[in-house]
């Protein structure tokens, strides 16, 4: 997502940057260009036009026309309200009431309700919560059925709810059981329609009157664009909605829906879906967001990524192999599994400051995760010994590591170049890193001149 909309906007500032001094006329024609990227991004009219005055109001003016790197002050600008209109700062779930906290998942059908139920219940067990699934969708086929399914594959609690009781019965069933057995979150999983209906909002209202939930999040499918702020707009004035989950973030949607909603809606967007996984959600943080927009990169989501599927053990075991030389395949394939944890590659590039411009030069390749199960293929299909020494693998080993991979030997040529160019890289770092030092990381003192022991 965001992609057209960064590589547009990265050509505007190029420009822009070209100047020694800007004019008001330069302001106005880079403005013109930031404003057709916007609406072509699917971003509402009205957000757009609110966007681009703020930006001129501030932009051409005595500070920014005589600065010495006017490009640099307009990108700040613009930066500075991005952030704003996408909502400012990270916005935390109010859950600090007394008794259970109920959080309310409303939406149309299809917009992923169901499983950000499970992902959002996930996240809140990670931070110490002990969250309760509640499935309240008593009309779509099999609605009850693969809530409780995702419920036993997450090991998370979920109510035995009666397709033939009323939603609001379920809901209110549902507080009692937590209150008794000590669950502290209610994640009810709603009924949704085909479009806004009477009905819906009619059955919505009840469940929100008998629980009193101290969250209404609003699930919408970022790849509707502008159809999903028009709905939550709806569901807003009906419903007062506390927040908003945007899913699907990881496709390719042009990115109107998550810059506009802040705006129409003034309700924040808490969290984003950025995949199939059910760890696939993170918390929306509108700083990071707008950075990588403006091809700034996003350093601090990818070192939380990292974080979270680094062993730190594992980390200190591999760290004592390379000092010792004994980086295997084996090691090689670790690494490559908890690169795939962290995301699509693509995902992680855009977080890299600086990608979008290299993504701008001709013939350059995109990352291919195909290549990675191709790696990962190949070194499975090695014995225990040949992964500890890739020395032995010959030509008649290769082949047969080709033809259990169900790639080429080529492919297999490819991987174990791959790794030993890795190896060759490890011990120049570590020459330069290691310098002087002896075994045990302390360094050894020249002795001066003439002295002797």
């Amino acid at each position: 997502m965001f992609d057209n909309l960064s590589d547009r906007l990265n050509n505007v500032f190029r420009d822009l940057r070209g100047h020694g001094k800007l004019s008001e006329k330069n302001i106005q024609e880079a403005l013109k260009e930031v404003r057709m990227a916007l609406l072509e991004a699917d971003v509402n009219f009205k957000v757009v036009k609110d966007f681009i005055a703020t930006i001129q109001e501030k932009a051409v003016g005595k500070e920014v026309l005589e600065s010495l790197s006017p490009g640099q002050q307009v990108i700040k600008i613009v930066n500075v309200e991005l952030v704003e209109l996408l909502g400012g700062q990270a916005q935390e779930l109010d859950l600090s009431g007394k008794g259970p906290a109920i959080i309310m998942m409303v939406g149309l059908q299809g917009s992923g309700k169901t499983t950000t139920s499970g992902k959002l219940a996930k996240l809140l067990r990670k931070q110490g919560r002990k969250p309760y699934l509640v499935p309240a969708d008593v009309y779509r086929p099999a609605a009850i059925e693969q809530l409780t399914v995702l419920g036993k594959s997450l090991d998370i609690p979920v109510h035995p709810s009666d397709g033939k009781q009323d939603p609001v019965t379920i809901s209110k069933n549902a507080v009692i059981v937590a209150e008794k057995s000590g669950y502290d979150t209610l994640l009810i999983d709603t009924a949704g329609r085909l479009h806004v209906d009477e009905e819906l909002m009619g059955e919505l209202q009840n469940i929100k009157s008998a629980v009193k939930p101290a969250e209404i999040l609003f699930v919408a499918d970022a790849m509707t664009g502008q159809d999903a702020v028009t709905v939550a707009d709806k569901f807003n004035q009906d419903l007062a909605i506390s927040g908003v989950v945007l899913t699907k973030m990881e496709g390719d949607a042009r990115g109107g829906a998550a810059l506009s909603i802040k705006k129409v809606t003034q309700r924040p967007i808490k969290f984003v879906g950025t995949g199939e996984e059910l760890d696939a959600i993170e918390v929306f943080h509108p700083d990071r967001v707008a950075s990588r927009i403006l091809g700034m990169g996003d350093i601090l989501s990818l070192i939380e990524k990292a974080e979270e599927v680094v062993d730190k053990k594992q980390a200190a075991k591999l760290a004592k192999k390379i000092n010792k030389d004994a980086f295997t395949l084996e090691d090689f394939l670790g690494q490559i599994q908890q690169i795939k944890k962290m995301g699509s590659l693509e995902s992680l590039m855009g977080m890299i400051p600086g990608m979008n411009r290299l993504k701008q030069v001709k013939d350059m390749p995109k990352p291919d995760e195909k290549e990675l199960g191709k790696v990962e293929a190949v070194i499975r299909s090695m014995t225990a010994e040949e992964r500890r020494k890739h020395q032995i693998l010959n030509a008649s080993r290769r082949q047969r590591i080709a033809k259990g991979s169900g790639t080429s030997v080529q492919d297999v040529n490819k991987v174990i170049k791959s790794y030993t160019e890795m190896l060759k890289m490890m011990k120049k770092m570590k020459g330069k890193m290691g310098g002087g030092k002896a075994v045990g990381g302390k360094k050894r003192r020249k002795r001066p001149k003439g002295l002797t022991r």
